[in-house]
């Protein structure tokens, strides 16, 4: 039998002593804070987390709609996180994931069964806290 390929990541990131960070992945980069005068305009690390969580939701929403055979316009979701002090951890993750379709192949069950169970920075993420969420159909027009 054949073993599988492990994939790998790398990413880089770099700061300068009082100044914010950048994150170097492939080809993009994306800013994030480290100092208080950034704190409402940039993305925390923690922000960055539920940024994770959202992407990995949403490729996987690309993946199935091949796999399950179901068409969509467009995607979106809202991730809310609650963050304990001590020790400093998420310990609740809730989200709404809406997707625009008419479609009648879209089978929302099977959907979040398969993003339960296929995404990578979800089961991640269950191993350390709590995630709750929905899915939910919104009719095009």
């Amino acid at each position: 039998m054949k073993e599988k390929e492990l994939l790998n990541y790398q990413i880089t990131a770099s700061s300068v002593s009082n100044n914010d960070a950048t994150i170097h992945i492939k080809q993009s980069e994306i800013d994030f804070g480290t100092t208080p005068e950034t704190t409402e305009t940039l993305p925390s690390p923690a922000d960055l987390y539920l940024g994770a969580f959202s992407a990995c939701m949403l490729k996987n929403v690309e993946r199935f709609s091949a796999m399950m055979h179901f068409t969509y316009t467009k995607a979106s979701v809202e991730v809310k996180a609650t963050r304990l002090e001590n020790p400093p951890r998420m310990d609740q993750l809730d989200y709404k994931l809406k997707i625009y379709s008419n479609d009648p192949k879209l089978n929302k069950e099977l959907l979040k069964r398969n993003i339960e169970k296929f995404g990578t920075i979800y089961n991640t993420v269950k191993l350390s806290c709590s995630i709750t969420g929905s899915i939910e159909t919104v009719d095009n027009v």
